[in-house]
Order: structure tokens, then sequence, then C-alpha cells
């Protein structure tokens, strides 16, 4: 059997070209946390219209990852890729000069559904650059890497275009790197796509849209709001769109979405992986920026540079996993990237009103243990599709962590008010005023804000009970992470022990 012809310098060129997508993309996602002040200025939007020019991009992202990653399959993932960076292109330039919150809402959502047909594009081919396992494990640790970057980068870069700018300039970051990949990737990038390749069953499409935005809506309004009836009753949906397009795929001649995909060990087994990393990273890392301005008191800028080890030790951790592969079974390395988060929501578990460093290792950990996940990850999962069907089976990967890491924000979120509240019933001093107490019930910043404006001995031992509240809270939620997240590595670790 002949091995797996290995990739040449015209390949590792051509994967340098599709690392800008996954630098743009996670980029645009935290690009905004800096401009929010400036832009709620100058377009002064309500509160619905601003939490919508946060959520649009990802929430239509999320919605289309499956539908564009099939369509690349169709047409040629090459050809998606540079109509996508076109229109990612445009619309960050409508969104640099938006003149209104609504136009900058719809230039947002416009980003969100171009991003949804690069990721999976880059993934695919990717796929079928690298044929060497070690080689493609390689591919995608920097692949991984450079979408970390783009995170840690996003409000770094931002600070600085706003010191010198206005709120627009913050969205025109990918207009120049996208002609790159326009010229470059036309050159370099070789078209793949089906033989014959099968026409889109627009009814399947508009299903499985449906049930993807109506769950992620729903997840996204209990992390907002708690459990609703309105949230309930989207996810609820959204489970019943998502039944009748599977029955669908099953009885249509050209289905959106191969079934067989799911037949695959390795394909099951990463997506859970994947989803369950990602669950624990999102809705651990909501408390760390709390922690640090809330409970130690450090100002925004402080806070931010302390989150900075955290993006460091994931960034080592993805460069690191494909050298180690070559020693460790990959089954048994993602279990170990499981557990070290595991290690990390420990020191969650047991950290006090004193405990940056503690706070510091377990960034690093678990940044570090989810970016060896993430990258044997979607190696197996885009690997264990066949060629036909790998922008399917990347969109699949992409949407498994999307929707990880809102449910993480969701779930986790909710556990964690369950119990900060429930501990404030009892942590309040007596005398304190009602609207006060009510207030202190509800968050941590909220206890800051309306004790501080009082000064009071009273309120001076309100903010250390809600402080309390907070980290005991914090540790009751990453106990529950821990042992979660220690179950799900136990299982991957005895369904992939002989995977090589």
């Amino acid at each position: 059997m002949n091995s797996p012809l290995k990739a040449g310098r015209r390949e590792w060129i051509g994967l340098a070209v599709l690392a800008l997508p996954a630098l743009l993309v996670s980029m645009d996602t935290t690009v905004m946390y800096l401009a929010v002040p400036a832009l709620s200025a100058a377009l002064k939007p309500n509160s619905v219209e601003l939490l919508w020019i946060s959520d649009s991009f990802g929430f239509l992202e999320a919605g289309f990852l499956i539908t564009m990653g099939t369509l690349g399959d169709r047409v040629g993932r090459r050809r998606l890729l540079l109509v996508g960076g076109v229109a990612f292109a445009i619309a960050s330039v409508i969104a640099a000069f938006a003149p209104s919150a609504l136009l900058l809402i719809l230039s947002r959502g416009l980003l969100g559904i171009a991003g949804a047909t690069l990721l999976p594009s880059t993934l695919s081919i990717i796929r079928h650059l690298f044929h060497d396992e070690r080689q493609r494990t390689v591919a995608f640790g920097i692949y991984t890497t450079c979408f970390s970057a783009g995170t840690m980068l996003g409000p770094l870069v931002g600070g600085i275009l706003l010191g010198h700018f206005w709120w627009g300039a913050v969205f025109l970051i990918p207009v120049p790197l996208m002609l790159i990949l326009l010229a470059l990737g036309a050159k370099l990038l070789p078209e793949f796509r089906e033989e014959k390749p099968a026409p889109m069953d627009l009814i399947s499409t508009a299903l499985l849209v449906a049930s993807v935005l109506s769950c992620i809506y729903g997840i996204k309004q209990i992390s907002a709001g708690g459990v609703e009836m309105l949230s309930a009753v989207f996810i609820l949906m959204g489970l019943v769109l998502g039944g009748v397009f599977v029955s669908r795929q099953r009885t249509e001649r050209y289905p959106l979405i191969n079934l067989h995909l799911f037949r695959s060990l390795r394909f099951n087994v990463a997506l859970t992986a994947l989803l369950f990393s990602l669950f624990a990273w999102a809705g651990m890392y909501l408390f760390v920026g709390q922690y640090l301005q809330l409970v130690l008191g450090l100002d925004p800028v402080k806070a931010g540079l302390l989150t900075m080890p955290g993006a460091a030790g994931g960034l080592l951790f993805c460069m690191s996993t494909p050298v180690i592969v070559r020693w460790v079974r990959r089954g048994l390395l993602m279990a170990i990237g499981l557990l070290i988060m595991v290690v990390g929501l420990g020191l969650l578990s047991v950290i006090g009103l004193h405990g940056l460093p503690e706070l510091i290792a377990a960034e690093v950990l678990l940044s570090g243990g989810c970016g060896v996940v993430v990258t044997i990850g979607i190696d197996m999962v885009v690997a264990a599709a066949p060629p036909e069907n790998a922008g399917a089976a990347a969109g699949i990967s992409e949407t498994s962590t999307t929707l990880g890491g809102a449910l993480g924000i969701a779930l986790l979120g909710s556990i964690w008010t369950a119990s900060y509240r429930s501990r404030m019933d009892f942590a309040v001093p007596p005398g304190i005023p009602a609207e006060l107490k009510e207030a202190a019930r509800n968050t941590l910043g909220e206890a800051l804000s309306a004790a501080g404006q009082r000064g009071g001995p009273l309120d001076a031992l309100l903010i250390n009970n809600a402080r309390m509240a907070f980290i005991q809270s914090l540790n009751f939620t990453s106990t529950i992470c821990g042992v979660v997240i220690s179950i799900v590595a136990g299982w991957v670790a005895l369904r992939l022990w002989k995977l090589r």
C-alpha cells in the first residue's frame, strides 16, 4: 500500500493564504468589544439594537455554516471561498460607514453569512491539500492557532485603531487582507467540488437554517434572561424543525447532509469532544473578566492584559499538538486535552478572594486544553468524511463548536445565577433598603454600583458578602462543569483508545 503523497511548497503557501480567513473571522468576532462605546455615542442605538449589533454576526454565521459547507461541495470550495471573501469585504465597508444602527445590524448579519462561507471552505480545502495524516494535523494546528490569534488580536488592534480613528475603522481591518486572499487564492488554491454535483434541496436548506437559528436564539435568550417560556419555545421549535430535516434527509434522493457521516466513530466522538470543550471554555470565561474587575477591582485595561496569558497558552498548546501527536494516540491526546481543562476547572473550584495566580493558571489550562481538543477534533471530523463531503463535515464541526460555546454561556451562566441569588438571599445585612437588596441579588456588578454610591458600613459589608457569593457560586459552577468534562474525557478515551 502506497503512503499518502506528501505536501510540497505550493500546498504550504496555500495554507498560509487559507490562514487569512480564519484570522479575520475570529478577529471580527472580538473586535466589537472595544468599539461598542464609540459606536453607541455616534449611532445612539437602543438596548435591543445594541444587542443585535453585537450578536447578529455570530447568530447568522452559526445558522449558515452547514448549509454553506454543503454548497461548497456542490459549486466548488475555492469559488465559494473567493465569493465569500468579496462579500466579507463589501459588508465590512458598509459596516464601517453605516449611518444608522439598523444598517450596521444588517451589515453585521451579512458579515456573519459571509463568514459562514469562509470557514467550511477553508477547512475542506486544507483536507484536500494535505493527504498525509501528520502533515494534515500540523496544517489544522496552524489553522487553529491563527483562529486563536485572531480572537486575541481583535481587541488589541481595535483599541489601537479607536485611539486614532473613528469607530468604523475597526470594521475595515479585513478589507486589505481579503484583497490579498482574492489575489493569491485564485492562483495558489486548486478547486475541489463533487464530480457530479447534486442540486441543492432548498426545502432542506430552509429547514436546517431555521432549526439552527431557532436553537441558537433560544439558547441566547437563556443566557440573557434565564429559562423562560420564549427561550423554551424557540429551542423546542428548533428541535422539531431539526427532526423534520433529519427525516427528510433519509428519504431525499439528493440529501443536503450525508447522514452516513454520523455512523463514523471518529466523527461522532470528535464532534462531542468539540462541543463540550467549547461548552466549558466559553462558559467559564464568562466569569474571568468579572472576577478580575469586580472581585479584584482592576480597571479594564489591566483586566484585559491579564487575559493575555490564557490566550498565549492556547496558542502554545495549539502549536505543540501536531508534534505531540507523533508519540501519543489521537484519542488519548484528545482525552488528555479535556483533562487539562478539568485541572483548570479544579483551580476555579477552590479560588478565593485573592486568587489571581490561580485564575491565570486556570486561564492557561482552559485555553490550552481546549486548543488541543479543537486541533485534533477538527482534523478528525473533516478527515473522517469522504472527500466529496468535506465541506459539509467542516460546517458541522464549526456548528458544533458554536453550539457548545452558546450552551456553555447559557447553562453555566444560569447555574451560576441561581447559586448567586440563593446565597444572596441570606447574605444581605439587615437594614439594607429593598431596592438595594434586589439589585444585589441580580449581579455582583449591580451590587457594587448600588452600594458604592451610598458608602455606609452596611454597604461595605454587603459588597464583601456579594463578592463572597460570587466566588462561592463560581466554585460551585466550576465543580459541576469539571465533573461533566471528566465524564466526557473518560468516554472519549474509552471510545478512541486504539485510534492513532
